[in-house]
């Protein structure tokens, strides 16, 4: 029995981290990182400080999903976000649950 919960734990953390590693696989493949870091501000700011700032705001991913495809500026400085209308829907939602997740 014991063994049984340490391989659920262990298979778990593997499909969180294979998550993890996929959209931020994802993130580089649309650019994001062009502009963005994990943990650091480069154009625009960290995906970690992003999810601090919405962290328990239940609008929050929608309200990225949208600024991520139509582009915004004046919430995090005057340098503007482009906007990104080719990244799809579905990549849009995983790339904001994605970053949101952050810590």
């Amino acid at each position: 029995m014991k063994l049984l919960k340490t391989l659920l734990l262990a298979a778990a953390g593997l499909l969180i981290a294979g998550q993890a590693s996929a959209d931020e696989a994802l993130a580089k493949a649309k650019n994001c990182m062009s502009c963005h870091a994990i943990d650091k501000k480069v154009v625009g700011p960290s995906y970690k400080d992003v999810a601090k700032k919405y962290a328990g705001n239940a609008g929050a991913a929608a309200m990225l999903e949208a600024k991520v495809k139509k582009g915004g500026s004046g919430t995090w400085g005057t340098v503007p976000m482009p906007p990104n209308p080719a990244v799809s829907d579905a990549d849009l939602k995983k790339l904001v649950a994605w970053v949101l997740a952050t810590k």
